[in-house]
């Protein structure tokens, strides 16, 4: 779905973990690069490369993918993407994320108890080997390389500046972007949105850290928001923001 000019969302719709959902890449591109927000579960690379085709974005021209956080569904289509496109993929991501993207430390949330509970979920009429690749994925996390370290405060020069928010507590490195030029806020996990209300995120390895989080996003004029669980927001994104931080 075109955001604005230059910024594009891609929905992912999937029941991997046993119920229906919908995620929100975020694509953001000029004459000459483009920079993709998180990457989905596996199996995805059609539906990205068919929304790119669709907003006339040149495969040849994505250059980073920029990684909010390690949780499986933002980094489970990482390696196919660096594998498929022919082009060098910078991949970006904060310090404290950057071990479990690359497999160097195991994914903090990918617990025995979690494997369990997404195993229960799966539907009985569920073929053998398809139940069989779910749980190996979750066992076996997609990992990559990181290319290049992201702090809070960093500025991405595309679109008149995308700048890094480092805003932990759903994980220890999780970050939000914004969007100068179209004042658009990345939130990544941040907080998500049910019914069109902000809410926080479930699964935070730190939930009172996570809610402290907000208030770093305050002081940026946010006209719309991209919650990669809920989608585009545009009404008084500000306030609700803040009230949500209050709450």
């Amino acid at each position: 779905m075109n955001v604005t000019a230059g910024v594009e969302t891609i929905e992912i719709k999937t029941n991997f973990r046993g119920r229906p959902e919908v995620y929100h890449l975020t694509i953001i591109w000029d004459n000459d690069e483009a920079v993709l927000v998180d990457t989905g579960v596996p199996n995805q690379l059609s539906v990205i490369k068919e929304a790119m085709m669709r907003a006339g974005i040149p495969f040849d021209t994505l250059n980073k993918i920029i990684i909010t956080h390690q949780d499986l569904d933002h980094i489970g289509g990482l390696p196919e993407l660096l594998n498929d496109f022919p082009q060098k993929v910078e991949v970006l991501a904060t310090e404290e994320e950057k071990p479990y993207i690359q497999g160097d430390q195991k994914l903090l949330k990918i617990t025995p108890e979690f494997v369990s509970q997404i195993s229960a979920l799966i539907p009985v009429e569920t073929p053998i080997e398809r139940r069989k690749a779910i749980l190996h994925v979750l066992e076996n996390p997609p990992t990559a390389k990181v290319d290049r370290i992201i702090a809070d405060g960093d500025e991405i020069p595309l679109l008149g500046g995308i700048v890094v928010i480092h805003t932990p507590g759903h994980t220890p490195g999780h970050i939000s972007l914004y969007l100068k030029q179209s004042k658009i806020l990345i939130a990544g996990d941040a907080f998500m949105i049910e019914e069109g209300r902000f809410v926080d995120p479930d699964n935070c390895v730190d939930p009172d850290l996570a809610k402290k989080s907000l208030r770093r996003l305050l002081p940026y004029d946010v006209q719309t928001v991209i919650c990669y669980h809920g989608g585009i927001a545009k009404d008084n994104v500000n306030q609700r923001i803040l009230d949500l931080a209050n709450s």
